[in-house]
């Protein structure tokens, strides 16, 4: 509902500005100060109230319509969110002791009689006084100067704002537990691998230890020391190692390395047992 603002008791005046006349005056202490960043290395400004008091009368909306004569009574005004205060009143005091500060600025804001007041909320019967009030199941509760399409347009801007924040932050945490999953995925794999290739090492152990009962030492001896199965069949120069057979060997992961030493391999000689 909206209507002009009017006091049921006495009005509030304002201190600084003549004939300025009220229902609702906040008076605000703000301290403005310079403070060095040290993430920054700059100087920012820095506002913090030192001090701020809220006075309030018992007022009425009333209709702009003459005749109409019906009043809603407003309740818990200081509830609303969002109550449109006029500033009437705001001087800068500006100081030069202490951390570089810039001042304290004084602010005088009021709700006038005789302004137009949209009012979103409860409606109530007490008696024979109608009262708008907050309403129980917790949703907002407006005092706004503007009038109710605009009201509901900043709101339906302000949703339209958090499904689009909402929709971003939901795609941006599927990417990232696309990436999360997918890193877990291949560890998984990898693993996976590690104990294939274990298994794969242990089996050739076996078949290496059952040879070697069959054969004797010299097949130990022999044998590739990566596979531990294929005969040793070639030399890694420089360092002069015969320790792999030439399947392994290429195998190996660049830059090549000898199994033994971990020296760069520059040429391979096959090996040749006769």
């Amino acid at each position: 509902l909206s209507g002009v603002v009017l006091s049921v008791k006495e009005t509030l005046s304002s201190p600084f500005v003549e004939n300025c006349k009220g229902v609702v005056q906040r008076l605000t202490l703000q301290e403005h100060k310079m403070v060095w960043s040290q993430t920054s290395h700059l100087w920012s400004d820095c506002k913090k109230i030192i001090h701020q008091r809220t006075n309030t009368t018992p007022f009425d909306l009333v209709p702009q319509e003459e005749g109409a004569g019906v009043t809603v009574r407003v309740m818990k005004p200081l509830d609303a969110a969002e109550l449109s205060l006029e500033t009437v009143y705001e001087k800068f005091h500006p100081s030069i002791h202490g951390e570089r500060p810039k001042g304290i600025q004084e602010t005088e804001q009021m709700l006038k009689v005789g302004a137009m007041l949209t009012g979103v909320g409860e409606l109530v019967l007490d008696n024979t006084t109608i009262k708008l009030q907050p309403p129980k199941q917790g949703l907002p509760y407006y005092l706004s100067s503007v009038d109710f399409n605009t009201l509901l347009q900043k709101q339906e801007a302000d949703v339209r704002f958090w499904k689009i924040l909402t929709v971003l932050f939901g795609f941006a945490t599927c990417v990232i537990l696309f990436f999360v999953l997918r890193k877990q995925y291949r560890r998984h794999c990898e693993k996976q691998r590690l104990r294939q290739m274990r298994e794969e090492f242990r089996q050739a152990q076996e078949r290496l230890a059952r040879r070697m009962n069959a054969e004797g030492a010299e097949t130990l001896r022999k044998a590739c020391v990566v596979c531990l199965s294929n005969t040793k069949s070639c030399v890694f120069l420089e360092c002069g190692h015969v320790c792999s057979c030439i399947e392994c060997y290429g195998a190996l992961p660049e830059p090549k390395k000898c199994p033994m030493c971990q020296q760069a391999i520059s040429r391979v000689v096959p090996l040749y047992n006769s």
